[in-house]
């Protein structure tokens, strides 16, 4: 989750301040930033996620991967992360908009802004992720 924020943290730095340059609105600067963000964040995560953990998806005896694993852990990531990822939103593109009308350079509106909802994000995943057991062991 870090390695895949911290690549959509630099692209999406990198991204706004290219984009103000043609786009005035810093609503829209800060809603498309975002949208760059997430298209770089969540393929990453994913394949990282994946990549990570596909053993545990692997019956040991058969190795035939277990699908009922694979459908549990797609539900609670996705119960954990539709909540988190609102309100990452959310709090990503007020910082970030309010940042830029307070004059900020675009660059950095969108780091802090990026840090602060990270914070925010990180909580709540993390108090979701032990709500829905993800990371519960087998063997516990």
């Amino acid at each position: 989750m870090i390695i895949s924020g911290i690549f959509a943290f630099i692209i999406g730095t990198f991204f706004t301040q290219f984009y103000a340059q043609y786009e005035k609105n810093n609503f829209v600067n800060s809603i498309v930033t975002l949208s760059v963000e997430y298209s770089v964040y969540i393929p990453l995560f994913g394949f990282l996620y994946y990549s990570d953990n596909k053993e545990k998806y692997v019956d040991r005896i058969s190795g035939k991967k277990n699908y009922a694993i694979i459908k549990n852990d797609v539900i609670k990531l996705f119960a954990i992360f539709s909540i988190s990822e609102i309100i990452f939103s959310v709090s990503k593109v007020s910082f970030h908009f309010q940042l830029m009308q307070l004059s900020f350079e675009p660059y950095q509106a969108s780091m802090i802004a990026s840090l602060s909802a990270w914070f925010i994000f990180l909580v709540i995943i993390n108090f979701g992720a032990k709500i829905v057991k993800l990371f519960k062991s087998s063997n516990s």
